[in-house]
């Protein structure tokens, strides 16, 4: 195959997915007008119109769809060849887009990711942070570390890396001055920190004292959205909160924490890593989800 001609399909394919030839350059690193004129030149190649195009948007024909998909499954097999070839190398390289929520990512994945880095001097990474869900194929994403329900699960291939356990916990200071609850209904009698956002605060998984496992939605007096500044709240002695244990486990060890009703821990959130399933699992991809799945079957935090 040409070239030219490969280059068209590959600015063909991402401007389909990428819905203009903004994104598809963005994308593949080039202008705007080079996209499409590499879209305009394999149009008259085939001498077909392939996209519809208005002022507003891009789309494909009726035939631009067909070919679309022949020359996305075309591409898988490429990309197929080249992963096998790179898998007989064993040596990832190349880029990977990775998209991480924006406090766990920093404090457990990014140094998973940071080793990965130093250990394949080939392999340019492109790191996000950010609790927005991203839409991995939309964006250009390898992969993702995810928390929670795989809510588009059916377009992803995922891999379970970790289960969250969070704590009730509250500072020294507090407990000193409010006593210690002796029941989550004791709760109510407690200031509470709790996460929320849009005026809606996150229920906790809690353990009750008949042994079953329930949502508890706290009647909190500060709401904060997002977990750092929760913990930097509970440190401050402004109440009762429920913290991962990846979150407050220096403060728990050091003491700047207590954990209250103990008995209530619980695992609260799954978290996965997902990559597209239109994508081959590539040796770069591997080497990420094989050392998250090792770092996290016996994490620090919960050995605490």
């Amino acid at each position: 195959m040409e070239s030219a001609s490969l280059q068209g399909i590959l600015a063909f394919v991402q401007t389909v997915e990428a819905g203009s030839f903004t994104g598809a350059g963005q994308r593949l690193h080039v202008t705007k007008s080079a996209v499409g004129k590499a879209v305009a030149q394999l149009e008259q190649r085939l001498g077909v119109r392939l996209l519809n195009r208005t002022t507003r948007s891009l789309s494909p024909t009726s035939e631009g769809l067909g070919y679309y998909e022949a020359c996305v499954r075309a591409l898988s097999e490429i990309e197929a060849a080249q992963s096998l070839l790179a898998t007989h190398r064993l040596v990832p390289s190349g880029r990977l887009r990775v998209d991480v929520p924006l406090a766990f990512g920093r404090r457990c994945v990014a140094p998973v990711l940071f080793d990965i880095s130093r250990q394949f001097p080939d392999l340019t990474m492109e790191i996000s942070f950010n609790d927005r869900r991203v839409d991995l194929i939309e964006e250009g994403i390898d992969l993702a570390v995810r928390m929670g329900d795989l809510d588009d699960s059916l377009s992803l291939a995922a891999r379970r890396i970790y289960a969250q356990r969070s704590a009730i916990c509250a500072a020294p200071s507090y407990l000193e001055k409010h006593g210690r609850p002796r029941s989550i209904e004791d709760l109510a009698n407690h200031s509470v920190i709790g996460y929320g956002r849009d005026g809606i605060v996150r229920p906790w998984t809690v353990r009750h004292a008949d042994g079953h496992v329930g949502r508890f939605v706290p009647r909190a007096r500060l709401v904060l959205g997002h977990g750092e500044p929760m913990l930097d709240a509970a440190l401050a002695g402004c109440g009762i909160v429920f913290l991962p244990t990846w979150l407050a486990a220096d403060s728990l060890r050091s003491g700047e924490l207590e954990t209250v009703l103990s008995d209530c821990l619980v695992e609260d959130i799954v978290v996965h890593a997902v990559w597209p399933v239109t994508r081959s699992l590539t040796p770069k991809v591997r080497v990420v989800v094989d050392a998250l799945i090792k770092h996290f079957s016996s994490p620090p935090w919960d050995a605490a």
